[in-house]
């Protein structure tokens, strides 16, 4: 069994949504009622954030590691091929399996491992210091919690419209990046980590126009590295897009997967 805590609504084609670092299932509130209604929508929390465990000490290291967990909860719930949707951390997984054939279509929100040596120091530095912030003490952090404008300040380097996160969504995430336990090992496993694959499915990369961490100049290096896959800006969107325009990111998804050719059931159909 794989462990992984996952919520599940709504019908039809399977689609799994992965979050990146230091976030949690719940990254996907504003986007997943949409998705829900065309699609049976799992979103999981990665092994060691959110409420999934973490891998075992002796598993293999890195991206190989998450991949593998990610197939394992297919063949738990009985995934065949389903669509993928990630974010960061999230969106290099979804063109991982992707590359292994072992989905349908893939959807990569700003993916890492597009970066240069200087973009990958770049987003290390400001996630250390978005999870230093979240090591607060909890007066502080409720605080914070508590004022919209400095909710918005402490969420400015994930989202282009920080302010929106609501008081009970934004100490979730808060809490989520305080207590994940796989933060280090993952930052280390990145350190050595570049996208080499080629997706052998349909697959989109969309970037956030106003990304902090994944700057947008890494867009443009995807682009000429994977040539066949479709390439969408996210105009005014930061690195979590999701909060940022709902809208935008639930349509970008589902032109996606409603791209993808038919199966032999559906022809027949």
């Amino acid at each position: 069994m794989s462990g992984i805590v996952h919520t599940r609504r709504g019908r039809g084609e399977p689609l799994v949504l992965i979050h990146g670092i230091g976030h949690r299932k719940e990254a996907w509130a504003p986007v997943i009622d949409r998705l829900a209604e065309h699609h049976d929508v799992i979103a999981v929390d990665l092994p060691g954030f959110g409420a999934s465990a973490p891998l075992d000490e002796g598993s293999a290291d890195g991206m190989h590691a998450y991949v593998e967990a990610m197939e394992d909860l297919f063949d738990d719930l009985g995934l065949s091929h389903p669509h993928v949707v990630g974010n960061s951390l999230g969106g290099a997984i979804a063109l991982e399996l992707a590359a292994r054939g072992s989905v349908r279509t893939a959807t990569a929100l700003s993916p890492a491992g597009f970066w240069t040596e200087g973009g990958r120091l770049w987003a290390f530095a400001v996630l250390l210091g978005i999870r230093a912030s979240a090591l607060m003490p909890p007066g502080v952090i409720r605080w914070v919690g508590a004022h919209r404008w400095a909710r918005g300040a402490a969420m400015a380097s994930l989202h282009a419209h920080p302010t929106r996160l609501s008081q009970e969504a934004f100490l979730g995430d808060v809490a989520a990046l305080r207590d994940c336990t796989a933060f280090g090992r993952v930052l280390r496993a990145g350190s050595r980590y570049r996208y080499r694959g080629r997706p052998r499915v349909p697959a989109t990369i969309a970037w956030g126009t106003a990304d902090r961490i994944l700057l947008p100049s890494q867009a443009g290096r995807a682009r000429q590295q994977l040539v066949d896959a479709a390439h969408v800006p996210l105009p005014g969107c930061g690195h979590v897009p999701m909060i940022d325009d709902p809208g935008l990111v639930a349509r970008v998804v589902l032109d996606r997967s409603r791209s993808a050719t038919p199966t032999t059931s559906e022809r027949a159909a």
